[in-house]
């Protein structure tokens, strides 16, 4: 008995020597991100409104420039984005529209081409494993009571994929909106994220930048 007690006792030990606290997972998430830093991600975004339902968008990033595609109040828009110029698309219509807008009153460009807005330090934030699967960790992150930055978030949620600890989505609560950025991919190109007037024939431009 007392053999297979150690056996058992043993088969423990190992175990616990490859489990990872939910830390940790969070920071190999870091890590594996910060690879594909200039490559450019593509995702989908879900904005869940109280009463008028939820709105979803395909991003395209890679570096300073953004492709979006969505769908508001059945209409249908492509809009493209560098840190000055916005030229937004509308298929009903056949027309693009050009306006000057400055970025940095919006976000964060840097942050976006870097894919820092999926990786959270974990200082400041109580990490939890709140389920597992063959495939996945399901994380939450929790904001101390002692972070005193406003803009941090309280709550976040994290599904981070198991062998490669790219993260399949995030979501969190911002201003009674629910936000979850879900499917990435990595990897966008230049022609991507670039508005090219040849592609769109016959489109009517209205030139609106000072």
């Amino acid at each position: 008995m007392k053999k297979v007690i150690a056996l058992f006792a043993a088969f423990a030990v190992a175990i616990a020597a490859f489990a990872q606290t939910p830390e940790e997972i969070a920071n190999k998430m870091n890590e594996a991100m910060g690879k594909f830093g200039d490559k450019g991600i593509r995702m989908n975004l879900d904005i869940k409104i109280p009463v008028l339902g939820t709105m979803s968008s395909t991003y395209y990033i890679l570096g300073y420039k953004i492709r979006a595609e969505a769908k508001v109040l059945g209409k249908k828009y492509v809009t493209w984005m560098d840190e000055e110029t916005n030229w937004m698309y509308e298929p009903e219509s056949n027309t693009i529209t050009i306006m000057d807008w400055d970025s940095k009153k919006i976000f964060n460009f840097k942050e976006l081409g870097d894919m820092k807005m999926f990786e959270k330090d974990t200082d400041g934030y109580d990490v939890f494993l709140k389920k597992e699967t063959d495939t996945a960790w399901y994380l939450q992150y929790k904001k101390k009571k002692s972070n005193k930055s406003k803009d941090d978030i309280k709550t976040l949620n994290f599904v981070v994929a198991k062998g490669t600890y790219y993260p399949i989505s995030m979501s969190a609560k911002v201003k009674g909106f629910t936000v979850t950025m879900r499917d990435l991919k990595f990897n966008v190109t230049e022609k991507q994220v670039t508005f090219n007037k040849a592609d769109y024939p016959g489109v009517t431009i209205i030139d609106e930048r000072k």
